[in-house]
Formats: C-alpha cells, structure tokens, sequence
C-alpha cells in the first residue's frame, strides 16, 4: 500500500466512524446524554507534560538544526512509564535505537501520520471527548484523527487502523477501554520507541476531580515487549473561554516530505 492510498483509506475509516456516531449519539459540540450513574468526560482535554518526546525519563537535547537554537530543542522530562523504563526484548532494542537516530526523519508524526493510541492523547495538542450513552466520540486536533469507542461490544474489527478499534466498559467509575487492530506505522513518541501490528492496549480513564482525569494505558505486544507496561500521566481539562478544538489539516504541510520537491 503507498502513503498516499494509507492516508485515504484512513480518511474514509474516519468518515464512516464519524457518521457511525451521528447515527448513534449527539452531533458534534453538543451536549451527549450519559449515564447518570457514570462521571460525565465530556470536554475538552490535554496533556501536560514531554511525554510525546520521550515516555521515558530524558534530558534536555538540542534540535536538528543548530542555527535554529532552542527553538526545536528537546525538552527535559521526568517520564510517565511506570517503573521507569519500558522492557523491551533485547531483539527489540536496536529497532528503537535506529528509529531513534533517524527520529528527525522518520517519526510518522512528521509525516502527519494519525498518532495511534495511546500517543494521541498526550500530543501537545487538545482533544474532546463527547460522551453518550452506547458510544463516546473523541475528536482530536493533530491531524483530525477521530476515535469511537463502543460500549457497546460490536465484535471484531473489520480491518486494522491508525486509531484501532475501541471498546469500552464502566469499571465502577472508571471507563475501561480495550483497543487494538492498530497498524504498525505509527510510534508511541519523538524518540523513537515503537511496536508490531500485535499491539494490545487496555486504557483507564478516571475522573479523579471535575477538571483531572487521570489517564491509564497499558501495553502488551509481545513481539516487541517482554512484558506489560503502563504509563500513566494526569489529563487536564481546558476551561479557558473560549476552549475548542480547532482544524488542523497538516496534510498540505507534508507534501513535500512525502513525495519530494514538486516543479512549479
């Protein structure tokens, strides 16, 4: 499959998802009905930490172009793998070390790639969540990448994706999502770290206070990894006035990235 007809097929994937939650709860940016008994997710949301530079503790680096200074320069970050360091299989490794190299390159964020799950959710980018009773939107800004999260279990995915396939259950208050069928195009960060078409990720969302959510995902893929691991990191609410979650098509700006200098 080229770059190209991925990109389109995704399109049309997110197209029908999006008609898919029309038919089967509110319009965009209109309030959802919910559960009564259930915390209420819906809103505007984002993370606030380095953690779509590196998941794993890191120091400050420089950027790519040096007469730029600091302006793409890495920052510093404590890390959000719990326990520290993401167990990767020794045969694994030197896949992330390569990727890592060339992460200037060939991280698919710069190719405006869909970012997968769990790494949508802490792009430095906001996203919503709209919740209804049988399904949950949530809209994101970096690439207008789109997720459904059933609740309602339909069975299997009908093909893998850049977002997967989402189903969701209440574990008392916190919403338990299970997700896979992702492709393995995309990473879980700038610095390289990555997995198989075999990925298997379990996210927790718990509404901790009215404006927190703290946000669980663990990670299985046992091509890549020697074990589970988590990450976890708090998702903050935007309660600014005029809070939305803007267009940002970043497809016309990769152009020349994916197919090269064009003749005018």
């Amino acid at each position: 499959m080229t770059e190209e007809t991925g990109l389109t097929k995704q399109a049309l994937l997110t197209a029908a998802a999006c008609a898919a939650f029309v038919i089967a709860g509110p319009a965009f940016g209109q309030s959802a009905a919910h559960s009564a008994d259930k915390p209420d997710l819906s809103g505007i949301w984002r993370a606030m930490n380095t953690a779509n530079w590196d998941l794993e503790a890191h120091a400050a680096a420089p950027g790519p172009v040096p007469e730029l200074g600091a302006l793409l320069a890495i920052p510093p970050g404590p890390g959000v793998v719990v326990g520290g360091t993401i167990p990767y299989l020794p045969s694994a490794l030197p896949q992330r070390e390569e990727n890592r190299k060339n992460r200037w390159t060939a991280d698919p964020e710069l190719k405006c790639y869909m970012p997968g799950v769990p790494r949508a959710n802490y792009m430095p980018y906001p996203f919503q969540i709209i919740q209804g009773t049988d399904t949950i939107m949530i809209s994101y800004q970096f690439a207008e990448a789109v997720r459904i999260i059933h609740l309602n279990d339909p069975g299997p995915a009908p093909a893998p994706s850049w977002m997967g396939w989402s189903i969701g259950r209440w574990d008392g208050d916190t919403l338990v999502v299970d997700v896979t069928a992702q492709n393995d195009q995309t990473w879980f960060d700038r610095s390289g770290n990555y997995h198989s078409e075999d990925l298997h990720v379990v996210e927790r969302y718990t509404l901790e206070t009215p404006n927190i959510i703290m946000y669980e995902a663990t990670i299985t893929d046992p091509n890549v990894f020697s074990r589970p691991w988590t990450i976890r990191m708090p998702l903050y609410r935007d309660v600014s006035e005029n809070a939305q979650v803007m267009e940002f098509n970043c497809i016309p700006f990769v152009e020349e990235v994916l197919y090269g200098k064009f003749e005018r």
